[in-house]
């Protein structure tokens, strides 16, 4: 855009882009939630993959607050779609198969998003594993 003039679109255009959350913010959301999916519940030592979950889409006005975050698997993430939070967790429950009622992922739900993200503790763990990838290694 060196010297070009920007577009009202481009001025206003709302992106995620590569680096949309610090890792310290992200790792504080995984501790938060117990490295575990809030959905279907699995955890980094049934081997995982931890992602973020935007509870009302970021393309939906959803903002990168960490209410809005939440822990998620890559499977959930990617099954998800447009779903609202409610129809999903209708959704993960019959595909669980194992007795959870949507009532209590929500629950869940409702429950990490009202605890405090300790960005402190998060930072201090990053320093003392030597970054965020070996902070969320199985076996934390």
């Amino acid at each position: 855009m060196d010297g070009m003039k920007k577009t009202a679109n481009q001025s206003t255009r709302r992106t995620q882009g590569m680096n949309w959350i610090r890792p310290v913010k992200r790792l504080a959301i995984y501790l938060r939630d117990g490295l575990a999916c809030v959905w279907c519940n699995a955890t980094i030592e049934d081997g995982i993959i931890l992602t973020l979950d935007h509870l009302t889409a970021y393309s939906k006005g959803g903002s990168n607050d960490a209410t809005n975050l939440v822990t998620c698997c890559s499977r959930c993430n990617s099954s998800r779609g447009t779903r609202g939070i409610t129809a999903f967790a209708h959704v993960v429950a019959a595909y669980l198969n194992h007795g959870v009622k949507p009532a209590t992922i929500l629950a869940r739900i409702a429950l990490v998003r009202r605890r405090v993200l300790d960005i402190q503790g998060a930072k201090e763990l990053m320093e003392r594993r030597g970054g965020f990838v070996k902070a969320v290694r199985k076996g934390l």
